[in-house]
């Protein structure tokens, strides 16, 4: 009995989390679409500033198809806006609150669908001189296969799991309790080889996010 009630709740947030990574990679898409829109773009014309197909962008649009952080950034930058524009506003916060409080279960987050990866903002604002940032990777999970490249110093905490940390050629395993520095000019990829969700917390300079 107590193994089938295990497997029911087991069941039951894994659907949970399905449902919520389909309505963030909807609601994501819808914006993207909305700002091209906006911004006067075809599909044409974004697919080819990000080097992406027409096809693969308008499944973006549509949320049936997976979005990597790299990719995300050049859409961004195409688009003339931060990545941090795409983070979910939280509207309950209290106003006295505002802009100096993140409560936990009231952060702004974006879910990366299809690669395993949530995106939590730490930070009350991103008008400062400093972001922080919670990456979770499932297992498995990665920022896809481009590389992220800031204009920013960023250094980052393994708060738990296991990360692998690719900056340009090399490989780094990093275990809970490790830290490490990224300059702006150096391209690099996670991804979380280990059997247990990663965590990240992420410390950037400048407001290029």
């Amino acid at each position: 009995m107590a193994r089938t009630k295990d497997a029911s709740k087991e069941a039951h947030k894994e659907a949970t989390r399905d449902t919520r990574e389909g309505q963030d990679a909807l609601r994501l898409g819808q914006q993207i679409r909305d700002l091209r829109k906006a911004r006067q773009m075809t599909l044409a014309e974004l697919a080819e500033r990000v080097n992406r197909s027409v096809g693969y962008l308008s499944q973006v649009e549509r949320g049936a198809s997976s979005l990597p952080i790299g990719v995300l950034q050049a859409i961004s930058e195409a688009l003339g806006v931060r990545v941090s524009w795409f983070f979910e506003a939280d509207n309950d916060v209290p106003e006295h609150e505002r802009d100096v409080i993140v409560r936990a279960s009231g952060r702004r987050a974006m879910e990366f669908s299809g690669i395993g990866v949530r995106e939590e903002l730490l930070s009350p604002r991103l008008s400062g001189q400093l972001i922080l940032i919670m990456t979770r990777l499932e297992p498995g999970g990665s920022g896809g296969e481009v590389p992220r490249q800031r204009k920013g110093e960023e250094a980052g905490y393994v708060e738990a799991g296991q990360l692998e940390l690719t900056i340009g050629d090399q490989r780094h395993l990093l275990e809970a309790g490790d830290s490490f520095s990224i300059t702006g000019d150096q391209p690099h990829l996670i991804r979380n080889p280990g059997d247990i969700e990663t965590r990240v917390v992420w410390v950037m300079t400048g407001v290029d996010y």
